[in-house]
């Protein structure tokens, strides 16, 4: 089918999807009609095309109904499916009643509009991330949506071109947002504009909310309050201007006195960049270079032929009187004597790489080695190094610390990172830590001294003291690797694994190049579960019990067990319920709590212990549904309950009856006489569950209900070939247990019965962690780098997938590991895995001296660095080619991503040695 053909049949299922809106649409038919609009519209998405934002909470309900009678999926690895393909994960029991109005406010910031001349005159939240808080919807897909169910508000943004050679599309979720000031008058206002608007549009804007004549002004690029660039080239973009995220705008209203041009004192030059420190001009717009708007911008002079380096010393006439004034830089000028302090230009989402590279260009120990002469250290006959990627890189950081430069495009240094590492070639955003890693072992590899590596074997520490053991590591991994990258940033952790069995101890000293931390907001976590008993003893009850956050399975069921008073006769089944069935079994003791998410609906059961091994009973409850007018079908509902049996080869189905009997006793009504659907062969008192063959009644039980009548159940029995079996009351058929890993029992739950019996107790089964809603205290809670750095060497059992061998049983084992830092660098790299949690941080400074930024989402987003300069010892904020001084607090950010440390040194300990450094370290790190 042709494109056209395809938009004009999804233009046909509009139109008559429209019209039957009032009758209502069948879930499937909603979503067949919106799949094949969905796909036809993202197969012709073009630039200037509008998408639509619509909460994930609201388009989940929606997938679930549309899919709910579809067939059931069995893969478990489908949370958070929004697919439209007829898969769910609903197991044939999905949410059936339809989607109230289309609300959207959990998007919407508290906070007034900051645009009122936006498109949708609300502002949605800055840390929205796709797939979790929202989707994007053609508009196509908006309109009918919204034409059947309503609700809103519309929250519209446009698909822009993106990437280096602009082919590739995107929604532009978060358009800049930017903050006019303007001058002198003191007003101010905030805008969203897209990057993708022209200069020309910009000026436009601001004259429209100021009130202001397109010839009245000049704007500026104002980022950290200072003139920067004069932005009147207006067929440029605001993207290519690189102009960011929050950055202040100036708009400058001239005052026109004989056709001159004032401006506060700064002179502009003729590359649009204004010099703070030249004397005041005045320019005749007919007799200078010069034109009212602000002159020629750097891209015109360029294209005359001539290079940034001839127009430095370039100066420019005045008809007046011979000016000093120089062309200024086309970023920020050299301040003070000090070196560094030079901008890269972002190249196409290349802030990850620029923020990096800053961190390490203005550590001392670098910035010295290769400004020195390092050729002769480059290990040309490394086959694991590069040679070229560390010439680069000496090249790009003598660069940035030559005096009075202009900020530097890193195109060489990229392309030599993209031909050893092709994972950071193209213009994608990356990962900054990734990058980091990465340069630093191949830094390490390039100037490795060691040009023969032998071969060592490094033994096992066997009850050695562990001075000696750790020194000759230290040494082993020293004749094999020897560079200024081992020299400032590689230390050395003490490892101890315990087989869980021998009780074998193994300590071994490994060496590390930073630190990847997970974030610690808090030590415990609080959890909800159900609890059933099997006896008939008790109503199921709910407690809430507190656990350590990075505990495992058994911290939990240890819990539990506190909490219920568990016997010593007895055991806990814990189980994860997910659409009325058990969707696993939580019984591996050292698999992480991580595991259990808070939407999660757990459920414990109180079963007896058995010295012989026992076969799980597992009894779902279903009852009829309307499928169709005319047809209906049995679904599970509620939640499954568990017994034990013994593990006997036959089982009589009259035992099974009595056992699935006693479990319900507890929901049985008061009061409620039964008819001859009792059978009198199960009249009467409950069986204890454990006595499968006596027939005889528990007289002890607690549980059992003298004067009640157990009614007969309607019972199935699901055996090896799913095939289900009656299991009428009284009959002594055997069934047979051999094949059996469980027992599984339908219980179809007529409208008879279930008048009999009290079933709340089994439909309402909590989550795991309930939020509330988010107050200020909680998100600007402090966090500890000790808390974070005390989780990452906490023992813990290996996972699975890394057992270990013991070599004294002879067999791969789950050891119990732990971390201690034995040897510590003279630079501490901290990466703060901020992806995997909410993230706040706040901590003392000290000897921090560098910082890489994260704004954004996972995958996307941009990146800053923080630097200290520590022969000013004053704070920088490097942003691309934007450099400006900062404030030590403004260093406390919740974007925080990866941490330099420097070495805080005692009076005794005075300067580093190679030799130094391989005696045990005992010098600590400031936080």
């Amino acid at each position: 089918m042709t494109e056209v053909a395809t938009a004009s049949a999804a233009a046909t299922g509009i139109a008559m999807a429209t019209e039957k809106a009032a009758k209502e649409l069948s879930p499937e038919e909603e979503r067949v009609l919106i799949r094949d609009i969905a796909l036809t519209a993202e197969a012709n998405t073009k630039e200037g095309d509008s998408f639509f934002l619509i909460t994930q909470k609201w388009w989940q309900h929606w997938i679930d109904y549309v899919n709910q009678d579809q067939q059931p999926n069995n893969s478990n690895n489908n949370e958070g499916s929004s697919s439209l393909s007829g898969n769910s994960d609903s197991n044939g029991v999905g949410i059936s009643k339809r989607p109230s109005g289309i609300d959207n406010s959990d998007l919407i910031s508290d906070g007034p509009a900051e645009d009122a001349n936006s498109d949708d005159g609300v502002e949605i939240h800055d840390t929205l991330l796709e797939g979790r808080d929202y989707v994007l919807l053609p508009q196509q897909v908006w309109n009918l949506l919204f034409s059947w169910y309503g609700g809103g508000p519309a929250l519209s943004r446009k698909v822009i071109n993106s990437g280096l050679s602009q082919t590739e599309f995107a929604v532009e979720v978060y358009p800049l947002r930017l903050q006019l000031l303007v001058t002198p008058k003191g007003d101010r206002s905030t805008i969203r504009i897209s990057k993708k608007e022209t200069i020309g549009e910009l000026h436009r804007r601001a004259c429209e909310i100021f009130h202001l004549n397109l010839e009245q002004v000049c704007i500026w690029d104002y980022y950290g309050h200072r003139k920067h660039a004069l932005m009147n080239d207006m067929d440029k973009t605001l993207d290519d201007a690189n102009i960011q995220m929050d950055q202040d705008i100036l708009v400058e209203v001239l005052n026109n006195v004989n056709d001159t041009l004032v401006t506060d004192g700064t002179s502009i030059t003729d590359n649009g960049f204004a010099d703070k420190e030249a004397t005041s001009v005045l320019l005749e717009p007919s007799k200078s270079s010069l034109s009212i708007a602000g002159g020629l911008s750097a891209n015109k002079i360029a294209s005359k032929g001539y290079s940034a380096e001839q127009l430095q010393n370039q100066t420019l006439g005045c008809p007046n009187k011979e000016s000093d004034n120089h062309f200024g830089n086309s970023g920020v000028s050299t301040r003070g004597t000090f070196g560094g302090l030079t901008g890269l230009l972002n190249l196409g989402n290349t802030c990850f790489m620029n923020s990096a590279i800053q961190c390490l260009v203005h550590t001392p120990e670098f910035a010295r080695y290769f400004r020195e002469d390092y050729h002769q250290e480059i290990n040309w006959q490394n086959p694991l190094g590069m040679g070229e990627l560390a010439l680069a890189f000496g090249e790009l950081l003598r660069k940035l610390w030559a005096p009075g430069r202009t900020p530097v495009a890193p195109r060489p240094f990229k392309a030599k990172l993209a031909r050893f590492a092709p994972q950071f070639s193209g213009y994608n955003q990356h990962d900054s830590q990734e990058l980091l890693a990465f340069l630093l072992d191949g830094l390490h590899e390039d100037l490795n001294r060691v040009k023969h590596k032998p071969y060592v074997n490094s033994r096992d520490a066997d009850g050695r003291p562990d001075e000696e053991v750790a020194d000759e590591y230290w040494a082993n991994h020293i004749a094999r690797n020897d560079s200024i990258i081992v020299d400032v940033c590689q230390g050395q952790y003490k490892s101890t694994l315990v087989c869980p069995v021998c009780n074998k101890v193994s300590v071994t000293f490994d060496p590390f190049m930073y630190l990847s931390l997970p974030l610690q907001f808090a030590t415990t976590r609080s959890m909800t579960i159900t609890i059933f008993t099997c006896d008939g003893s008790a109503l199921p009850s709910t407690c809430t019990i507190t656990v350590p956050k990075q505990g495992r399975y058994r911290d939990l069921i240890q819990a539990v067990s506190n909490a219920c008073s568990l016997k010593q006769t007895e055991e806990i089944k814990l189980v994860e319920i997910r659409n009325h069935l058990i969707h696993r079994f939580l019984d591996d003791s050292f698999v992480s709590l991580s595991t259990i998410k808070d939407d999660d609906h757990l459920a414990a059961y109180k079963i007896q212990k058995s010295a012989t091994g026992n076969v799980l009973l597992q009894l779902i409850h279903r009852r009829q549904e309307q499928e169709t007018s005319d047809a209906q079908r049995w679904k599970p509902f509620g939640t499954p309950l568990i017994s034990s049996l013994l593990c006997d080869d036959v089982i009589r189905s009259g035992v099974i009856q009595t056992i699935v009997q006693t479990m319900l006793t507890p929901l049985l009504k008061e009061g409620i006489e039964y008819s001859d659907d009792s059978d009198p062969s199960t009249s009467g008192m409950a069986r204890d569950p454990s006595d499968h063959g006596s027939g005889e009644v528990d007289t002890n039980c607690a549980s059992t209900s003298i004067n009640k009548v157990l009614p007969k159940l309607p019972l199935q029995l699901v055996d090896e070939s799913k095939t289900c079996i009656d299991l009428p009351a009284g009959d002594e058929k055997a069934i047979n247990l051999s094949a059996m890993s469980h027992v599984v029992v339908y219980l179809d739950w007529t409208s008879k019965l279930l008048e009999k019996f009290n079933i709340n107790y089994l439909e309402n089964l909590p989550e795991v962690f309930k939020y509330g809603p988010i107050t200020k205290k909680a998100r600007t809670e402090p966090l500890s780098l000790y808390t974070c750095l005390e989780a990452f060497l906490r023992e813990e059992p290996l996972v699975p997938e890394d057992m270990w061998y013991c070599p004294q049983c002879k067999e791969q084992r789950q050891a119990s590991k732990k971390l201690d830092l034995w040897r510590l660098p003279e630079v501490l790299v901290i990466h703060l895995k901020r992806f995997s949690y909410s993230r706040s941080m706040k901590h003392k400074l000290y000897e921090l001296y560098a910082l890489t930024n994260h704004y954004g989402g996972m995958g996307s987003g941009h990146y800053t660095a923080h630097i200290k300069l520590l022969d000013e010892n004053k704070w920088y904020n490097f942003d691309d080619s934007h450099i400006s001084p900062i404030n030590e607090e403004d260093v406390k950010s919740a974007a925080a991503y990866v941490l330099f440390y420097r070495r805080a040194k005692s009076d005794t300990s005075g300067t580093s040695s190679a030799g130094s450094r391989r005696a045990r370290d005992k010098t600590s790190y400031k936080y």
